[in-house]
């Protein structure tokens, strides 16, 4: 190859390199700019509003949450806002959150949050899962709103059958909400990718961490620890 042949590659080698970083800064410049209408709009909205990543925490509050807590964006960030959760709702809390976001299956909670004048109110949470441009998974957007006035003196979850639910394991929890929701132990075991033999020993084990001996018992206790509206 000559010199000036190679000289000619190396220069077309430039500038495809060249063109692919200034595509690359366009397109974060236009992820930027978007970004920052959507949270301009956020801001302006008269409802709380939050954003988690693919990890799970949350990266962004608008304005109207952040005025409902009476704490700061940095306080909020990450886990910070969890701090607010009432104790006994933390468990069914992070309980639907996290089923709900290893499915990417839309997510609704209802727990009682510190507001800014230090009083606990019940709200409820929801969100859906959001995806880039290119279909990756970027975490969950969602709302939440204060039924304070509606749940109070509704249903408050019980705190020993709280204790007893959360002494479950994680796995035996979610086969007691499928359970609780109607499903026969083969549909369990097809949903969580089980074995009937398997899905049928978890319900067993449940019946006797719970110290019952029927379905409709396990369901009450379901209800009761708040993993199911009542």
């Amino acid at each position: 190859m000559s010199p000036g042949k190679q000289i000619d590659e190396a220069a077309a080698l430039r500038e495809r390199v060249a063109a692919l970083e200034a595509e690359i800064q366009r397109e974060r410049i236009k992820a930027q700019t978007t970004e920052g209408r959507f949270r301009a709009l956020a801001d302006h909205a008269p409802v709380p509003i939050w954003m988690s990543g693919p990890d799970t925490l949350c990266t962004y509050f608008n304005q109207a949450w952040l005025e409902y807590r009476g704490r700061t964006l940095e306080q909020e960030m990450g886990s910070g806002w969890t701090d607010g959760i009432h104790p006994e709702d933390r468990g069914p809390c992070f309980e639907s959150y996290l089923r709900a976001f290893t499915a990417r299956e839309p997510f609704h909670a209802q727990f009682r949050l510190k507001r800014a004048d230090g009083s606990y109110r019940w709200v409820e949470a929801s969100g859906v899962a959001r995806f880039d441009d290119d279909g990756r998974f970027a975490g969950y957007l969602g709302s939440a709103a204060d039924i304070h006035e509606r749940k109070r003196g509704i249903f408050t979850p019980d705190s020993e059958a709280m204790r007893l639910v959360f002494s479950l394991t994680e796995r035996e929890r979610q086969v007691l909400v499928l359970i609780a929701e109607g499903k026969t132990t083969r549909e369990v075991g097809t949903r969580l990718g089980i074995s009937y033999k398997t899905a049928d020993s978890h319900r067993s084990r449940i019946l006797e961490k719970l110290g019952v001996h029927e379905t409709a018992s396990m369901v009450r206790y379901a209800i009761r620890a708040g993993l199911l509206e009542p």
